[in-house]
């Protein structure tokens, strides 16, 4: 923590706020790896992530060419922008290095896995995504997490009563 001595003002580092995350992301996948990106955004997209009104549920990133794109999140439209308001699900830039793009090509040449958006969150007064490399659950998949989290909470509970 640095403080302002011309003022009263204390600057944070790494101050995480986070605006939303994606539910289905731990259910629905296998996630690998995760990188952090940064989105391209307009002003009005911003703000409205400021009040926290958007959504990754349906979103996904895909690669074209040598840029990485954020497809189908909702970001709601800010209501004092009026006339000059963005389109709730356009496509985002966005942002990484170009050895993590090219690493992200190679990785989703191989059959069954996808780039998902994890958690949208403010770091140091930017707009960053967190994406995963994920490979889709089947559906035996999904009853033994149901199973094994059924036994550790059986566990905790005999635990507990000792």
């Amino acid at each position: 923590m640095q403080f302002d001595f011309q003022g009263s003002i204390a600057i944070f580092n790494n101050v995480e706020k986070v605006v939303c995350q994606n539910p289905k992301a731990h259910r629905d996948f296998f996630l690998e790896e995760k990188y952090e990106a940064g989105i391209e955004l307009k002003g009005s997209e911003v703000k409205s992530l400021r009040e926290g009104q958007a959504s990754l549920k349906e979103g996904f990133a895909m690669i074209q060419g040598d840029e990485v794109f954020l497809i189908n999140s909702y970001i709601a439209p800010y209501e004092g922008a009026n006339r000059f308001n963005h389109d709730p699900r356009r496509e985002r830039k966005l942002l990484l290095h170009k050895r993590e793009i090219n690493r992200l090509i190679g990785k989703t040449k191989i059959k069954g896995y996808t780039l998902i958006p994890v958690r949208i969150y403010f770091k140091n007064r930017r707009a960053k995504v967190e994406l995963a490399l994920a490979k889709g659950k089947k559906a035996y998949d999904k009853r033994e997490d149901i199973k094994r989290r059924e036994a550790q909470r059986e566990v905790e509970k005999a635990l507990k009563k000792r």
